[in-house]
């Protein structure tokens, strides 16, 4: 017996109604059709980017949406909020290479408003999905793929630990399968490197919520550079992973945060801990504690004398410790910024002008680093670095004017052969067309004879 259209909807309804209930509390929300295995075993996890071709579709078979018609993937971030409930929920259990199709009701779809005007309120949609590919979420300042996260549980709130944030951690550190280091850790961020965690670690735990679980995949950059780490076995410029869980940790005060006395409490805290990092060769590690100094009194207005000279002082050594931190660093340009900014506190510092003069030496300005030396030996004449750099300068200077002469001197030489070669063309031209003229001359004769 032949089955009515209308028939053949609800026979196709209630066949699509079979599938695999995937939905956390297994409500019947979001029903899985395999339609095709995938390739691999991994499945994608929380964060990671994927990328699908989808198709979907009303209850009765009307079509609302297609990337294949688009031509053009379409990517999200799972279990971010990006799309429907049921997509976060569906693209976790897929694989690459995978077709599916899901049964989406209201509440993990559009709910009772719907997506006017192609989606109806209240409408049970289905997708047909396919998995091309996924990759974890970058989490470097420079997004250059040195650090990559897989969320294996997610965290709870919002808040990630800051710069000085005490944090309860458990690390597991492999290499090519190889566990080499596993410990549970307690200690305040920008101390890591000096407990053996790579930095990358921990901008990776920067970057996490409190209760989080996930695997960092960390490059050389981030881990342990060119030179590997011999304790460990490990070689020079090779990727390592973490599995890192943050199980608990107290922010940091921000700025905004502290009163006062605070603020002058822990920059002396942090200008001690930056002077040990100086001490250990970690400059950039040193940068960042006289950094967090800076950014606390720079602006602070209300002080009182004593306060005030005592944040004068602070504010002055960050900026001179800065100073030599880039300069160990070959960073000249923000070392002279650096400079400058302790000499407007201080214009006749001994420090500021020796360091401005050494980074303005390392931009080549010999002559402005040969002033800043002099002026040097002008207030402090004892200074015997200051007259040493002088004479440095001075034999640069003199370089630097034998190359000029010489390059002035091969210059006004080309300009004098292309003179010369330029006057010999016109010559020539002008011979030419004297020959050409006495021709014509000759062949008019000719026809008038």
């Amino acid at each position: 017996m032949t089955m009515t259209a209308e028939e053949q909807t609800v026979e196709g309804q209630h066949s699509m109604m079979e599938g695999e209930d995937i939905t956390p509390k297994k409500d019947g929300g979001v029903l899985k059709l395999l339609k095709r295995e995938g390739t691999c075993a991994e499945l994608p996890l929380i964060a990671d980017k994927v990328y699908v071709h989808y198709v979907g579709t009303l209850l009765d078979g009307t079509q609302f949406d297609s990337s294949r018609e688009r031509e053009e993937q379409f990517s999200f971030e799972l279990g971010k909020g990006q799309v429907i409930k049921a997509w976060d929920i569906g693209v976790a259990t897929m694989k690459v290479g995978e077709l599916a199709q899901f049964i989406c009701k209201p509440e993990y779809a559009y709910g009772s408003a719907g997506s006017p005007p192609k989606i109806p309120p209240n409408a049970t949609l289905v997708f047909e999905v396919e998995l091309f590919s996924f990759h974890g979420e970058d989490v470097t300042e420079d997004q250059d793929g040195g650090i990559i996260r897989r969320v294996m549980t997610r965290g709870q709130g919002y808040s990630k630990p800051n710069e000085g944030s005490a944090v309860e951690v458990t690390v597991q550190g492999t290499f090519n399968g190889r566990v080499f280091d596993d410990r549970e850790m307690k200690f305040e961020v920008g101390d890591g490197e000096s407990l053996g965690l790579p930095v990358g670690a921990e901008k990776a735990i920067m970057a996490m919520e409190q209760g989080e679980e996930a695997i960092f995949n960390i490059k050389p950059k981030y881990g342990f550079g060119k030179e590997g780490n011999a304790k460990h076995n490990i070689p020079d410029g090779e990727t390592i992973q973490y599995r890192i869980k943050l199980t608990a940790f107290e922010k940091a005060k921000e700025s905004w945060e502290m009163n006062t006395a605070e603020k002058l409490e822990q920059s002396s805290v942090v200008k001690e801990k930056g002077t040990q990092y100086f001490k250990e060769g970690k400059y950039k590690k040193a940068s960042v504690q006289y950094k967090r100094i800076v950014s606390w009194l720079e602006h602070e207005s209300s002080l009182s004398g004593e306060e005030e000279t005592k944040a004068k002082a602070l504010k002055l050594a960050a900026h001179l410790n800065l100073a030599m931190c880039y300069l160990k660093l070959q960073e000249p340009n923000q070392a002279l910024e650096s400079c400058d900014k302790a000499l407007e506190m201080d214009g006749s510092n001994e420090k500021a002008l020796f360091r401005r003069g050494e980074a303005l030496y390392g931009m080549k300005e010999f002559e402005r680093a040969k002033e800043d030396f002099q002026r040097v030996l002008q207030l402090y004449p004892a200074n015997k670095a200051a007259k040493s750099q002088v004479v440095l300068c001075q034999k640069q200077i003199k370089e630097q004017r034998e190359k000029d002469k010489r390059i002035y001197a091969n210059m006004f030489q080309k300009f004098a052969e292309r003179d010369l070669k330029k006057e010999e063309k016109q010559k020539g031209d002008s011979k030419e067309n004297g020959d050409t003229e006495m021709e014509v001359e000759n062949t008019e004769k000719d026809v008038e004879a």
